[in-house]
């Protein structure tokens, strides 16, 4: 019996193939069908040999596509394979197959007739569409995580940036990735006597677990200012509260300066608190003071129970310009993979002197856009300046 089966003829395994085989003379016309195809069809061998044309099984659509590129393509190169076409059944339903034809040639090159193997791709379709079906799912997931996100994001900053009687405050946040909330954020609230409190910073991670330490983080320092406002103070309360919230084995940290701004003759004293921040740059309005505002031995808010903080005060004047960044900005990479540093941002400051806030926050971040992939972090900007003479708040 095995024996047998393995002594089939050549024809039987022309007539039982796993796929279906038909040939045509160069009008189409079919000559030549194997019993497979007749069965996926639903045609008897009379109903087809000698009376129908190949193109008489294909769709509306097929028959449009065989006539206008099929054929012609076939005629010039002599082989055509791995085409998506839909025939007709005997009953009207559509099959979905791979067709694939070859001309062929007698002895001195001149074309006889058409051999062409169908392959049914019914399941193939179906994992298509599956597929599809999927993608499209995934497409609507991603957008309603980017709004989500948005959303999210949008609650950890202030909606709108308070009006400071005698100052220019002006904001920038870039995201990196639509897909996570980032842990960049800034705010600036009153405290009362003419005083406000600003604060800048940048919690480690990315996700959900960024947003709910940086939630934190912003309502404790609103919470600490509003008890006691100088700077070190609500660093120091910041720290514990971190240290309490989270254990050594998910210890999580930030970077911070928390500044105090107060009024002071035609401008403002700022103090400001750095834990483990960049530190701020001043812009004065004559130009070639442009410096940073260092906070030496500040340390990671949340990295040590007992972390030491500085701060560091200065005087804003008509034409002066304080700018806090988080270090996305610093980070970033140049076309040739180098860092674009502290220096870069020093030099290109300097340059913008004496751009008020809403100037120098809009020239930064076109200077990100320069960026490019370079810019893989997310990155807050907010300035505070006291208008030159003769500009108005």
């Amino acid at each position: 019996m095995f024996n047998a089966l393995l002594e089939d003829s050549s024809e039987d395994l022309y007539e039982h193939a796993p796929c279906g085989y038909l040939s045509t003379l160069l009008d189409g016309q079919i000559v030549k069908v194997n019993t497979t195809l007749l069965t996926w069809l639903g045609h008897t061998r009379e109903q087809l040999v000698g009376r129908r044309r190949f193109s008489d099984l294909l769709t509306v659509g097929g028959r449009l596509y065989h006539e206008t590129h099929f054929a012609p393509l076939l005629r010039m190169q002599g082989e055509l394979g791995g085409v998506a076409l839909e025939m007709r059944t005997a009953d009207g339903a559509r099959l979905p197959v791979m067709v694939t034809s070859v001309l062929k040639t007698d002895t001195d090159g001149r074309p006889l007739l058409i051999r062409t193997t169908v392959f049914d791709a019914r399941d193939r379709r179906a994992y298509e569409r599956e597929l599809l079906r999927a993608r499209q799912e995934a497409e609507r997931d991603r957008e309603r995580l980017k709004r989500l996100v948005a959303t999210l994001q949008r609650s950890l900053l202030p909606p709108v940036l308070p009006h400071v009687p005698g100052m220019e405050i002006a904001a920038h946040y870039h995201i990196a990735s639509p897909d996570q909330v980032g842990g960049d954020f800034y705010d600036v609230f009153p405290l009362g006597d003419g005083r406000w409190g600003i604060f800048l910073g940048d919690v480690c991670g990315k996700g959900a677990g960024a947003a709910a330490l940086t939630s934190l983080t912003r309502y404790t320092l609103r919470a600490a200012a509003a008890y006691a406002p100088e700077p070190l103070e609500v660093l120091r309360t910041l720290n514990t509260v971190l240290r309490q919230e989270y254990t050594d084995d998910e210890m999580r940290f930030c970077t911070v300066i928390f500044g105090l701004i107060t009024p002071d003759g035609d401008g403002f004293t700022a103090t400001l608190a750095s834990g483990g921040h960049p530190p701020a740059l001043l812009m004065r309005a004559a130009g070639e003071d442009t410096r940073y505002l260092h906070t030496p031995e500040g340390l990671l808010i949340g990295a040590l129970a007992e972390a030491r903080f500085t701060a560091v005060e200065t005087r804003l004047g008509p034409g002066d310009t304080l700018l806090l960044y988080t270090d996305g900005l610093t980070e970033a990479r140049l076309p040739g993979g180098d860092r674009y540093g502290d220096e870069a941002l020093l030099a290109f400051a300097a340059d913008l002197s004496p751009a008020g806030a809403p100037a120098a926050v809009a020239a930064v971040t076109e200077l990100l856009g320069t960026f490019g992939d370079g810019l893989d972090d997310d990155t807050a900007l907010l300035a505070l300046g006291v208008p030159a003479p003769g500009r108005q708040v």
